[in-house]
């Protein structure tokens, strides 16, 4: 039955043209297996391709470039990217940084997918998704050799073209028995479940550190996987990985098997009561003598009291009026945005200033400016919204984008916040708002469109300004900080997680060597936090006057960095303590949830980005969200430096 939706590749134009042309990339070069003396003997090069570029960040001024190939051992086939030494296109990137990029011989057995993008204009790239649902950054082809490369990988193990998007290819590697049958069962995995792969020379742990996630779930007909960012996903991955990490456990490792029972034996005997100098954990029981935990260089509690002042009490609207001349105007808008930054704003307030700390008035507009700026941005929102209120029945059948955006819109927006009385019951008039508010900004960035995660976003400024135009329009100007988070190619989730990683590395080295000992480097644990800023981690209120202190972007637009920081810090002892793995790890950080003390985070955060000052704002790639996007240096338009 499987059998018959496996579509051969020899009628498609770019797999019979590589066909007739060959292996071109490893040959055009002159490379024959003899010369790489780091191979094994029995390792054969069957691809090979220089000048294999990835971007670190969305500029095209900032890329590693590096040597990609294709080898075959046995039966089995793995891929690798190696930067090359000495050369980079920018100061700023280190070897260090080169190596957090490194691809080192992944087995195929571990790859989902592979996606495609050979424009007719422009540079080609692929996209590698793991098993596991994670995936390395896009592998750019400034010379061509997409095709060779999905030819050559083609010939030594099954590709199943997806019947949805003929630019994605499955990976289907079905040697091993029991992995015929989890990946039948579409399950995602986060080792090799191969047991010739395990024993193979070439079998290194690829390195975490430059990967993203996406969903990796099973596809439901009419979303693209590649975008939609599914959450319900990331906080159950931790379970999932458990279970399989014990599954191949007991059948191939047996030594694995004994860490497993020991574990076990240590839950069971766990005491209902926390003992003193003991920490408790799901999967193990630490004491603290036997696990030392690095000091904090930064003496961290001493350092919040030193540099992070005290939080104050909301803006109100007496304050507020001193910040205002007579006609309306903001006199000092820093003043202001850094009185918001120590206190927040009072809940009665926040309608009108959350208009300006998103750009939706002009800070030096006048009473009257801004009457006339409502008028004129409601009859443009509404004449967006006309455009899909007008299609008609017979239309839609025909614009499959418009339906496929049209429904996971609505089966979002009947999941965002339905707790809050403000969303909840059937037939909310406030539901049906934040769809329209969510198909009419898919139209006006057709572009862009509509993401999974964007609801969440949108929920509280229409909570706030209860006003569908306005709240459109202020989601707009959120969306310009925001929208690469929800790029197809996600480099702007990666950007801000190397930017993580390279701050974590300058405040706190310990923490960052332990996360790379655990293969966590990647940071992807701490994704939920960056893609919606946090909205699951505090009650809602909270949240609110979180966001406003972010919007502020003092000390520092990339605040949220810090703020990421500030609760690992706080956690480093319990993480270090208890060895915590990724998928622990990933676990115990969704836990937090509701059990973080908003203000010192946030008094936290400003200590470290005042101690981290200006080799902090180095760590942080230009262009990184939320900053705004430099149009002329984006990766996407022809570079000719790059090219």
């Amino acid at each position: 039955m499987f059998e018959t939706e496996i579509h051969d590749l020899s009628d498609d134009a770019d797999y019979a043209a590589a066909s007739q042309q060959g292996p071109s990339s490893k040959a055009g070069h002159g490379i024959s297996n003899q010369s790489y003396s780091s191979e094994p003997e029995n390792a054969e090069i069957v691809y090979l391709k220089d000048n294999v570029t990835i971007h670190p960040t969305q500029y095209a001024t900032e890329r590693i470039s590096g040597r990609l190939k294709l080898v075959k051992q046995d039966s089995l086939l793995f891929m690798s990217w190696i930067p090359y030494k000495g050369q980079s296109s920018n100061a700023r990137l280190s070897e260090r940084d080169k190596n957090l990029y490194t691809i080192r011989a992944v087995p195929f057995a571990d790859i989902r997918s592979i996606r495609r993008h050979t424009p007719t204009i422009g540079w080609q790239y692929v996209i590698v998704v793991l098993s596991s649902g994670l995936a390395y950054p896009p592998l750019y082809f400034y010379n061509g050799g997409v095709r060779e490369f999905i030819t050559t990988v083609k010939q030594h193990i099954v590709i199943v073209r997806s019947s949805e998007d003929a630019n994605v290819f499955l990976v289907n590697n079905f040697q091993d028995p029991l992995q015929r049958t989890l990946s039948s069962l579409e399950l995602p995995r986060t080792i090799s479940i191969a047991k010739s792969a395990s024993s193979s020379s070439f079998t290194n742990s690829p390195s975490d550190g430059n990967l993203e996630r996406l969903d990796g779930g099973p596809r439901q007909k009419g979303s693209d996987a590649a975008r939609d960012i599914s959450i319900q996903v990331l906080e159950k991955f931790s379970l999932v990985t458990r279970f399989a990490r014990e599954t191949t456990s007991q059948l191939f490792r047996e030594s694995l098997v004994d860490d497993y029972r020991a574990n076990e034996n240590k839950k069971s005997n766990r005491s209902s009561q926390d003992k003193p100098r003991e920490i408790v954990s799901n999967d193990v029981r630490v004491t603290r003598s036997e696990v030392p935990v690095p000091s904090d260089p930064l003496e961290f509690d001493k350092l919040s009291l030193v540099w992070g002042k005290p939080r104050q009490p909301p803006l109100g609207p007496e304050e507020w009026a001193t910040f205002l001349d007579s006609e309306g105007r903001i006199e000092d808008f820093t003043a202001l945005k850094k009185r918001i930054f120590y206190g927040g704003v009072e809940h009665n307030l926040r309608k009108e200033i959350w208009a300006f700390l998103l750009g939706y008035y002009a800070h030096d507009s006048t009473y009257a400016e801004r009457q006339h700026v409502m008028a004129v941005m409601k009859s443009e929102y509404e004449t967006i919204k006309n455009q899909w209120q007008s299609i008609s029945p017979e239309q839609a059948k025909r614009f499959t984008k418009f339906r496929e955006r049209k429904g996971l819109i609505e089966r979002d927006v009947v999941r965002t916040d339905r707790s809050l009385p403000f969303y909840e019951g059937d037939e909310n008039p406030n539901v049906h708002l934040l769809r329209n508010i969510l198909l009419t900004y898919s139209f006006y960035n057709f572009d862009l469109g509509y993401c999974q995660g964007m609801s969440d976003l949108l929920s509280p400024i229409l909570f706030i300004m209860e006003d569908e135009p306005e709240s459109f329009w202020c989601f707009v100007s959120l969306m310009e900080r925001l929208g690469p988070n929800f790029n197809r190619d996600q480099n702007g989730m990666h950007s801000q997680l190397f930017a993580l990683s390279k701050l974590v590395e300058l405040l706190d080295s310990p923490l960052h060597n332990y996360f790379k000992q655990k293969d966590c480097l990647n940071y992807f644990f701490c994704f939920r936090w960056i893609l919606i800023q946090f909205k699951r981690e505090f009650e809602y209120d909270k949240t609110l006057r979180l966001w406003e202190v972010l919007w502020t972007h003092h000390p520092s637009e990339h605040l949220h960095l810090y703020v990421c920081i500030a609760i690992l810090k706080r956690q480093r002892a319990k993480i270090m303590q208890e060895q915590m793995s990724f998928d622990t790890l990933l676990k115990f950080i969704n836990e937090l949830s509701g059990c973080i003390d908003l203000d010192a985070v946030l008094r936290d955060a400003e200590a470290l980005c005042v101690c981290a000052g200006e080799n902090g704002a180095a760590s942080i790639p230009p262009g990184t969200p939320p900053s705004l996007p430099v149009e002329d240096e984006c990766i996407y338009q022809q570079d000719d430096e790059a090219l």
